[in-house]
């Protein structure tokens, strides 16, 4: 059996100390080689997944595009009675933002909706925002949608700054997470 010294012991411990903080040097993640740091995950902190998506109205809207702006991803369907109770407010909010360049995205899930119901939806309700529409559900699997609706709210620099699953928000809930991404912003500016 081998005795170390202590100064043996020492050297060891010094040797094996080096080469972990090696280890980890050489396969830390630089910030530069990803996205700032930044990954697309649909869930508070992170970058929001992008994607595109053809609006009732035949325009093509992409989330990447709308940089610099707070914005609000509100997946529903037409059949989803708390979606139907949260339109409302939603709409009124929209109105009152809007012109101060908050974007509504209203993303119904179209693969488990009808196409039909979703105009009559929108006309009978009159709402103003655009409606995109998921049709084969790649939004609602990027953004991971377990129950309807579920609300993103995504401020100017892309970034998922909190999420309301279940629903109906009430008019003062979505005014206040719209003012927080207004502040957010307005804090980043110079």
């Amino acid at each position: 059996m081998i005795q170390l010294t202590k100064q043996s012991w020492t050297f060891f411990s010094a040797i094996l100390l080096l080469a972990g903080a090696f280890w980890i040097w050489i396969t830390t993640t630089r910030s530069d080689s990803t996205t700032n740091g930044k990954l697309p995950a649909p869930h508070q902190g992170f970058l929001a997944p992008d994607f595109k998506a053809t609006t009732l109205t035949g325009e093509e809207i992409t989330l990447s595009s709308l940089r610099g702006q707070p914005v609000l991803v509100n997946l529903w369907a037409s059949w989803c009675l708390p979606c139907r109770r949260e339109m409302p407010a939603l709409e009124q909010v929209y109105k009152e933002y809007h012109e101060d360049g908050f974007i509504l995205l209203a993303v119904n899930a179209t693969d488990q909706d009808q196409l039909e119901k979703v105009r009559a939806f929108t006309q009978e309700l009159g709402l103003t925002f655009p409606i995109l529409l998921d049709e084969a559900g790649e939004i609602s699997r990027a953004y991971q949608l377990s129950a309807l609706p579920t609300s993103f709210f995504i401020s100017a620099d892309g970034t998922i700054q909190d999420v309301v699953v279940g629903g109906p928000m009430s008019e003062a809930l979505l005014r206040s997470r719209v003012e927080n991404l207004f502040n957010k912003r307005n804090s980043k500016e110079p």
